[in-house]
């Protein structure tokens, strides 16, 4: 089977740059396929047989890499924002290869973000059938009851369709607030904060603490390492990748 993908989308899967990137580059004419110049990023390239060069240097796969960022609260998860907010991107400083984030975590929330170039590992953390648990601590801003706590532990309705908690703990409680840890078998948009919604309150402060296995540790807000190669073992990969300097 012959694999096909559009000439934009061949830049961002070797790691060189983004989609958006490499549209630039292929407008400007530095791109040349099979020693012509072209023009269209929607161009379908065999990446078996067809030879791609950016300024005349062939392009090549960059070798893996797995970042996990300790996201801080007020920045996107994205790579470029029309309204010129922030993006998580501008803290991945001294990372030289293209990645994307394995989903993503909304403007007001923290925590635990990852991102790789690897596609294949990024859709199977991603894939809710492959049921990788994140975890998240939250504060709500009322005191939550036993009958609303239950609910979150057996089932919501969410405009999406259904929605309950793996794994729900009180962290502890005040007349006002009460903290949880709640653990997430799916990556729904906004999905913690519609769910603490129909049980009737809000969520203050909402931070993702671990995926599967992996958690932040000591890491410093926002900051980023690379995963250990022990970590990638425990979310299903033979063995880490590159290893930026």
């Amino acid at each position: 089977m012959r694999r096909l993908k559009t000439l934009d989308r061949v830049f961002s899967k070797a790691g060189a740059g983004s989609r958006a990137v490499a549209r630039s580059w292929i407008g400007a004419r530095r791109v040349r396929v099979n020693g012509k110049i072209v023009e269209n990023p929607e161009y379908w390239i065999d990446l078996e047989r067809d030879r791609v060069t950016l300024d005349g240097k062939p392009l090549r796969k960059a070798a893996n890499v797995y970042i996990l960022l300790y996201k801080p609260k007020g920045f996107l998860t994205t790579a470029r924002d029309p309204e010129g907010r922030p993006t998580v991107y501008s803290l991945l400083e001294g990372l030289d290869t293209w990645v994307v984030p394995v989903g993503r975590l909304d403007l007001d929330t923290s925590g635990l973000l990852l991102f790789t170039n690897d596609t294949q590992f990024a859709e199977r953390i991603m894939n809710p059938e492959s049921k990788v648990p994140k975890t998240y601590q939250l504060k709500t801003a009322t005191r939550l009851t036993e009958e609303q706590i239950a609910q979150l532990r057996n089932g919501v309705e969410l405009s999406d369709g259904p929605a309950h908690a793996a794994d729900i703990t009180i962290l502890r409680e005040s007349p006002k607030y009460t903290h949880l840890e709640l653990v997430l078998l799916e990556g729904r948009n906004r999905q913690v904060r519609r769910m603490i919604e129909a049980v009737d309150s809000k969520v203050l402060k909402l931070v993702r603490t671990a995926i599967g296995p992996i958690r932040i540790g000591d890491l410093a807000i926002g900051k980023w390492r690379q995963l250990t190669e022990e970590e990638l073992r425990a979310l299903g990969k033979p063995r880490a990748g590159k290893r930026p300097e």
